[in-house]
């Protein structure tokens, strides 16, 4: 029987099994779900079993528990060990939802559920298609190891300790994971390159209390005022970030990679109308593609202060708060970036008042080689299944992670992605195109069996 056949006859199965573990709202940034982070878990290590996977095991951390599986009778064949979450984002806004998030439901050949792309839905791929090859050929054509985490969406904290203490269990030729896009329908692109992350929060102080603006305005610093002054001077009028040393470690951009930038076609005229902007904006000399996959950043996440009450107060602040995210790239080391991002908050800050800085999330870049022959099989087993061979790119989101598998392991990372873009992951209304969902089976069949 072919595996399209054979696919063919799962499928409803299949997607009634996954939502069956996109039902469990296994949310690991909100405690009151803690137990449903766990439920999820077991519903995996059943889902492995029945799949065919040996030496099932929950690792209990410090938070939520890491799974590990594997098939190793293959020898003298590659080892592929499959990353994957099975925790998910938080759901609100929940009216913004056309039915709920835990409800799973498939319109218009769509599967709508929280996690359905991000990230059960891509998982649930890689574990059917070694349960197809197990059921038609009775073994696998490599060796498998199956390390699935509960903690991404709240930044992978207790999975490198695990990593580190387990280097010889979790050894592998190549890392495969699907938790990233195609570049648009029928177009695949295996993703080579992912920023690394530096997040702050910034409290600036004045007086002892808050002031009546008609009694003291004009003659005592304002909160607001000096924040707004503050984060003004992050940015010079050329779009780059104005702090000392950031810069560090940047690469220049090869006429090779600014190539690979343009193969992707990105018309810039038609993003800008489809985001309802009339321009876009960033670092000068650089296009939209270049500067979200390979250019670092500094942004503004949240601003707030003051009185945000209906009507008017006619107040004078006594404090101000942001939260700022830097997306680094290359060698920028993230520690040396919240220090010099903390050195010039310091350095400039309004006289009269006073500023506070907590440094919180750091994750280097990831990148990888193109030319390496397991992400050129990667490149040809989509070209087979989808018609057109994936695109290299680079992309400007973090999975911190990433790096550190790449670094402890000394494997490459093969980021075989089958979402799209527009899929809502992380808002109201994620879903996950069945057609990916379809083509994504065929194409890891094919990838494990050409490695």
């Amino acid at each position: 029987m072919s595996y399209e056949t054979y696919f063919q006859n799962q499928r409803e199965a299949q997607l009634e099994e996954l939502k069956q573990w996109l039902a469990i709202p296994s949310i690991s940034a909100l405690s009151d779900h803690k137990e449903d982070v766990l439920k999820a878990a077991n519903f995996l290590l059943d889902t492995l079993k029945r799949a065919g996977l040996e030496n099932i095991e929950l690792h209990p951390t410090a938070g939520h528990p890491v799974i590990y599986a594997d098939y190793l009778h293959a020898p003298g064949r590659p080892t592929i060990l499959v990353y994957g979450h099975y925790d998910v984002q938080p759901v609100d806004p929940l009216n913004l939802w056309t039915t709920p998030p835990f409800e799973p439901e498939i319109r218009d050949g769509k599967l709508y559920a929280r996690g359905a792309t991000d990230d059960k839905g891509q998982v649930f791929i890689h574990i059917k298609a070694i349960e197809a090859i197990l059921k038609q050929e009775g073994s696998l054509p490599v060796n498998i190891k199956v390390c699935i985490e509960g903690e991404e969406e709240i930044g992978s904290k207790h999975l490198p300790p695990f990593l580190e203490a387990n280097k010889e269990k979790l050894a592998a030729d190549a890392v495969l994971v699907s938790d990233t896009a195609l570049l648009e329908r029928g177009r695949p692109a295996i993703c080579t390159g992912l920023r690394g992350l530096a997040s702050l929060e910034v409290s600036v102080n004045t007086a002892a209390t808050d002031l009546h603006s008609g009694s003291f305005g004009g003659g005592v610093p304002n909160a607001l005022h000096a924040m707004v002054s503050l984060l003004a001077s992050l940015h010079d009028d050329k779009g780059r970030v104005a702090v000392e040393g950031f810069y560090e470690g940047v690469p220049e951009l090869s006429p090779l990679l600014r190539g690979e930038f343009a193969k992707q076609g990105v018309n810039e005229d038609t993003l800008r109308a489809n985001l309802g902007l009339e321009s876009l904006y960033g670092e000068e000399g650089y296009s939209f593609v270049e500067r979200v996959g390979a250019r670092p950043t500094l942004e503004l996440n949240g601003v707030y202060g003051g009185f945000q009450g209906e009507g008017s107060k006619t107040v004078i602040p006594k404090e101000a708060h942001a939260k700022i995210t830097c997306r680094l790239v290359g060698d920028q080391d993230p520690q040396h970036i919240l220090d010099a991002v903390e050195a010039h908050l310091k350095a400039s800050i309004q006289n009269g008042a006073k500023v506070k800085v907590v440094q919180m999330e750091k994750a280097r870049a990831f990148n990888s080689d193109p030319a390496n022959p397991i992400l050129q099989t990667a490149a040809d087993a989509y070209g087979k299944v989808y018609g057109t061979r994936a695109l290299f790119t680079k992309d400007g989101g973090s999975i911190p992670i990433m790096e550190s598998f790449a670094r402890v392991l000394k494997a490459p990372v093969v980021l075989m992605g089958f979402g799209l873009d527009d899929e809502n992951l992380h808002a109201p209304d994620e879903h996950f195109n069945l057609e990916n969902f379809d083509k994504g089976l065929l194409t890891v069949v094919e990838f494990l069996k050409s490695v």
